[in-house]
Parts: C-alpha cells; structure tokens; sequence
C-alpha cells in the first residue's frame, strides 16, 4: 500500500513538473489555461491534453496556441495540459489524467511506440482517446479518432521534389528530428528509400532533435571535415535555419542556383520568406492547425453520433523557391 500511494504522489509530482514547463506564453501571448482542469466542472467537458514542447519548434508554438484557443471555458470546456519530449514522462501525464476522470484524453505522443497500456487504461476508465498531429504504433479500437499529418507523404513529396532537380550528384546531409517521432520516421524513411533507389550519397545523418544549435553543430562538423556536400535535408526549418548558420559561417553560398540547396519542413512565416528571397529551395508543409477536427469529433461523440472518417489527414503541400509567392507565405505561414 505504501508503495501504491508513494508511486501515486510521484506520477501526480511529475505531471504538475511537466504542466510548469509548458506554462510559458506562447511568442503570440497565449496563456496557460491548465488551471481550469482539476476539480468537478459540472456541465464541462473534461479534457486531458498531452503535447510536446511549445517551445520545441514554430510549429509546435503554433499547434499549442491553437489547441489552447479552442479549449477553453468558454468553448464548454475544463483543460488541463501536460508537456514533454519524452515517452514515459507522456504516458505518466496519460496515466494521472485518467486518474483524474476526465472525459477525454488528447494525445501528440513523443514516440510511435509503448501506448497499448496506457490506453487500454484509458478504454477501461471509460475515457476517449483522440490522437492528434502525430500517429502511434497502436490498435485503432484503442482510440476514438486520429487526426494527424501524413508524415510519410511530406518526406516522399519532398524528396519527389528534390529528385526533380536532376543535379549531378547528390551528396546530402541529413538532418534528422527527435528519434522514433512520427514526423522523424515519415521524414527520414522517405529520404532513405529514395536514397538507395536513386543511388543519392548520404554525406552524414545525425539527430539535431528539432533544435537550431545542435543542427549548426552537425553541418559545421561537416564542413570541417572537408566532406563535400550540397544538400541539406532538414526534418524541420529551426534545424535548416542552424544549417544555414554554419554555411554562412563557412561563406558557402545557398538557395536558388547557389551551391548548397537547403530543404525544411513545417512552413513557419520566416522560413517561407527564406524561400521568396531564394535563401532556401524548398520547404514542407505540416499544419498545426488540428483542434477544430478534434472539437468536431468530441462533439459527435457527446451526440452518440458515429465517427465515419476514424483517421483525418491534414491537406498539406509543400513550397519551391521559385514558385512561392508573397500571398503563399501571407496565407501558409504558421
């Protein structure tokens, strides 16, 4: 028993560690609004939400804010948000949200797999879970509904592209994000199949993990190993833009007809602007914007309705330099 109660004051300890890391505003003002998720909220709907790190890329910035615009008292519901990079820290936060009882528990899981569990919990408790941004290595009966980017599509759409480019010889270094994450996975897989097929010299792949310092490091140990190279695939634009630090560092050119193509992903503002002045060559799309799906789906369920289309997939496209315009990056950059 004294077991049970002490790892029972551990996850909760945890859970209010990973909610104070996350309770930063976002670069928008946004507010944490988690205060409103602990007790009884009467007509409320109860919703647990696990996410990454807002602060680990634009993109996720963006995702937080809008998850956060959504759920809200106002909108009819009670919210409590948990955040980490890390799989256990997650399914500590899924656990204690269940223990909570709330109605529904809404997960971006740091890694594809290890979720059976804790969603078998869930099922158990009676609480429904929706999956968003990012698929995981689970039964579907597990979840209520996935709405999620095709993370598979963005690599193969860009290395469609890249290939497109008919250069001479390939020679790329690659970037890679957090290792066993959805978008990590998609990325990289297309990159390494399209790789072998074409005969594409991967120069060096190492994990920057979404961050922009880490990402310069890579590239500049590269350049000082006197490898040549010239491109740069990139699993998100914080990682291209640590990239181009290092390349300009080293005076090596890059963008459009330059030496080095430099290649991102999630089309943050600035980085489209990147491409319009044809600093960058291409850039992929992978939108944030997922909680009015989400809303939409609890709002079924709470209606008894049925969930016709159980897996949603984002739209999503992806920017060439010398194709994007200023409405494009006014219109799709997060």
């Amino acid at each position: 028993m004294k077991k049970r109660i002490l790892a029972m004051l551990t996850a909760t300890m945890m859970v209010l560690g990973l909610a104070a890391c996350g309770a930063t505003d976002t670069k928008d003002g946004a507010g944490d609004t988690s205060a409103a998720g602990s007790g009884s909220s009467g007509d409320l709907i109860k919703v647990g939400i696990i996410n990454n790190d807002p602060n680990e890329s634009g993109y996720r910035t963006a995702n937080d804010k809008d998850m956060k615009n959504m759920f809200t008292k106002e909108n009819g519901y009670d919210a409590s948000f948990a955040y980490s990079l890390k799989n256990d820290e997650q399914i500590t936060a899924a656990q204690k949200f269940i223990q909570d009882g709330v109605d529904y528990l809404l997960l971006s899981a740091a890694d594809t797999s290890g979720w059976d569990s804790v969603l078998k919990d869930a099922q158990d408790a009676g609480t429904q879970v929706i999956l968003f941004d990012r698929v995981i290595d689970a039964d579907e009966s597990l979840y209520a509904a996935s709405i999620v980017s095709d993370m598979d599509k963005e690599g193969q759409t860009a290395c469609d592209w890249l290939k497109a480019q008919n250069l001479d010889e390939y020679n790329i270094i690659h970037i890679q994000g957090v290792m066993g994450s959805a978008a990590q996975k998609g990325r990289s897989g297309a990159l390494t199949d399209t790789a072998a097929a074409e005969g594409w010299n991967i120069v060096n792949e190492q994990t920057a993990e979404w961050n922009a310092e880490k990402a310069q490091q890579i590239v500049q140990s590269v350049i000082d190993s006197g490898e040549k190279f010239n491109v740069i695939y990139a699993e998100n634009d914080d990682m291209a833009k640590g990239a181009v630090a290092a390349l300009d560092k080293a005076n090596i050119s890059h963008g459009v007809g330059k030496d080095v193509i430099v290649m991102g992903f999630d089309c943050n503002k600035w980085a489209l602007q990147e491409l319009l002045d044809q600093n960058w060559n291409y850039d992929g799309q992978c939108n944030p914007f997922q909680a009015s799906y989400i809303a939409d789906v609890i709002q079924k369920l709470q209606n008894n309705e049925e969930i016709t289309e159980k897996t949603i997939i984002m739209d999503e496209k992806g920017f060439d330099a010398t194709t994007i315009t200023e409405d494009d990056v006014n219109k799709y950059g997060i």
